[in-house]
C-alpha cells in the first residue's frame, strides 16, 4: 500500500477520502491549505498527491510547482469544482498525472490512484538501470549493433577519404539521408549539404532546381537562380528518390556525372560541379533498368560505392541501443525526462515488423514521450502498436501453419530439419523465380548474409543478381 497525501481546503472531502483511503489500507496525510500541504509533502514524502486547485492561501497549480521543485518525479492528481477547459489544460501542462473534477467519482478516483502507483512503481523498478545512461549520444549519430551496420560504419570510412559518387539503398524510414550526411561531416563538415527529393518536384521545375536558370530562360524567370549543384559548391548534393527521376532529367545528369560541369537553364557558360553526389532510392534500380524506368549507364555511373542498409525487422538487436538514442534525442527537444520503456513495450518492439522501419520507432516514441504521464512509458502509451503486433502476429502465425503444412504434405520419407530447409529453399526460389536476393530474403524472413551462407551451405545456385 501507498503514502497518499490530501489536500482540500473542504473538510467534509478531506474526511472522506480520508476515510475511503485508510479503509484500503494506505496511510492517509492530510492539510487544509497549500502551505501545509507542502510541510506535509517535505516530512512525510508521500507517494502520491491529491490537490485541490482551489486553496485558501495559494493556489493548487503553485503549490503543483512547489511540489516539482521538490521532486520532480512527484505524481499529482489534481481536483476541482470548475469543469472550465482552460484550467485542464494548464493542470496537465504543468505535470499533473491526472485531473478530476467535483463531485468526485471514486471509481474514476480509484483508477486515477491505480494507475500512478504503477507508474510510480515500474518507474522506480526501472529507474536505477536507465538513469545512468551507458553512453552518451550526439545529435547525428548512428547507433547499431548489427553487423552489417557495423560494415556500413567501415564503408563510410573508406568513402569519407574522397569524393566517390554514392548509391544509398534501403526501404523508406532506415535513415538514407542520415547516412549521407554522415558521409558529408566526415569528409567536407564546412561546406553545405544541400536535400533534393527528386519525387517532390515535378520535373520542369527540378531541372531549373538542380542547375538553376537564368533570367527570363522561361516564364515567370525574373531572375538569374542558382541551382543545388552549385548552390553545395565543395560540399554534398544528396538526392533522395532518384529512381522518380524522369528519363529525360537522367540523361542530364549522366551528362552532369560524366563531365562534371552543366549550364543552368537557357544559359551557355559552362560551370564546373565540385561537390559530391549520393543518392538514395527505396526501390530496386536494377529491377527499373530491366523495366526501362531506370537508364543503366547512370546506374553504373551512381553505383560506384554501394551502401545498402538493412529495414529494421533484420536488425532487432540495435531495437534497445535505438530505443536509447532517440529518447534522448526526444527528451531534448522536448524538454521532457521519460527514462525508457517498460519490459513489456520493448518485447513488443522486438516482435513488431516495423513496415516503418527507424523513422516508424521514432514516430511512435515521439507521440508516447508528448503524452506520456509517467518517466516510463507503458504499453498503455502504445495503443496502436500493441494492437498491429497481435494483429499481425495472428496473421503470420496462420500463414506459417499453411506453410508447414503444405511442405510436411509433400515429405514422404523422414527427413532431418537441414533437409526440410533446404527443400523450403528450393521450393520459395522455384516459386518466386525473377525475383532478387532481396525480395527473397523478405519472404524466407533473413538477412542477406543468412541467405548467402544457407545457399552456400545446401549448394543452392543462385541465377539471378
Amino acid at each position: 500500500m501507498a503514502k497518499i497525501l490530501v489536500i482540500d481546503d473542504d473538510k467534509s472531502i478531506v474526511e472522506t477520502l480520508e476515510m475511503y483511503l485508510s479503509e484500503e489500507g494506505h496511510t492517509v496525510f492530510t492539510a487544509l491549505t497549500g502551505t501545509e500541504g507542502l510541510n506535509q509533502y517535505v516530512k512525510n514524502s508521500p507517494d502520491l498527491v491529491i490537490l485541490d486547485i482551489r486553496l485558501p492561501d495559494i493556489d493548487g497549480f503553485t503549490v503543483l510547482e512547489d511540489l516539482q521543485e521538490e521532486d520532480e518525479n512527484v505524481k499529482v492528481i489534481m481536483i476541482t469544482a470548475f469543469h472550465d477547459m482552460d484550467s485542464t489544460i494548464r493542470a496537465m501542462k504543468g505535470g499533473a498525472f491526472d485531473y478530476i473534477h467535483k463531485p468526485i467519482n471514486i471509481e474514476e478516483l480509484e483508477m486515477a490512484i491505480e494507475k500512478a502507483l504503477k507508474t510510480l512503481e515500474m518507474e522506480r523498478k526501472i529507474s536505477g538501470l536507465l538513469s545512468e545512461p551507458s553512453r552518451s549520444f550526439k545529435v547525428g549519430d548512428i547507433v547499431a549493433n548489427n553487423r552489417e551496420m557495423k560494415e556500413i560504419f567501415k564503408i563510410i570510412g573508406v568513402v569519407s577519404q574522397s569524393k566517390t559518387t554514392v548509391l544509398i539503398q534501403g526501404e523508406s524510414g532506415t535513415g538514407k539521408e542520415l547516412i549521407a550526411r554522415v558521409i558529408h561531416n566526415n569528409t567536407s563538415p564546412d561546406e553545405p549539404f544541400i536535400a533534393v527529393n527528386c519525387s517532390a518536384i515535378v520535373e520542369t521545375l527540378l531541372e531549373s532546381e538542380l542547375f538553376g536558370h537564368e533570367k527570363g530562360s522561361f516564364t515567370g524567370a525574373f531572375t538569374r537562380k542558382l541551382g543545388k549543384f552549385e548552390l553545395a559548391r565543395n560540399g554534398t548534393v544528396f538526392l533522395d528518390e532518384i529512381s522518380e527521376m524522369s528519363l529525360n532529367l537522367q540523361a542530364k545528369l549522366l551528362r552532369v556525372l560524366q563531365e562534371m560541369e552543366f549550364e543552368r537553364v537557357g544559359g551557355k557558360d559552362k560551370i564546373k560541379v565540385n561537390a559530391r553526389i549520393i543518392a538514395a532510392t527505396n526501390k530496386d534500380l536494377k529491377t527499373l533498368v530491366k523495366e526501362g524506368k531506370f537508364r543503366e549507364d547512370l546506374f553504373y555511373r551512381l553505383n560506384i560505392v554501394s551502401i545498402k542498409i538493412p529495414p529494421l525487422r533484420e536488425r532487432r538487436e540495435d531495437i534497445p541501443l535505438l530505443v536509447d538514442y532517440l529518447l534522448a534525442k526526444i527528451n531534448k527537444e522536448l524538454h521532457k525526462k521519460v527514462l525508457g520503456v517498460s519490459p513489456e513495450v520493448m518485447d513488443i518492439f522486438m516482435r513488431y515488423h516495423w513496415p516503418g522501419n527507424v523513422r516508424e520507432l521514432e514516430n511512435l516514441l515521439t507521440r508516447a514521450v508528448v503524452v506520456a504521464k509517467g518517466h516510463i512509458l507503458s504499453r498503455a502509451d502504445f495503443p496502436e502498436l500493441t494492437d498491429a503486433v497481435v494483429a499481425g502476429g495472428k496473421e503470420r502465425e496462420e500463414g506459417e501453419e499453411k506453410k508447414v503444412v503444405d511442405i510436411i504434405g509433400e515429405i514422404k520419407t523422414p527427413l532431418t530439419l537441414d533437409a526440410v530447409e533446404e527443400m523450403y529453399i528450393r521450393k520459395v526460389l522455384k516459386e518466386n523465380a525473377g525475383k532478387t536476393k532481396g525480395e527473397i530474403c523478405e519472404i524466407l524472413g533473413i538477412s542477406r548474409p543468412t541467405f548467402e551462407r544457407k545457399l552456400e551451405k545446401y549448394g543452392i545456385t543462385f541465377e539471378r543478381e
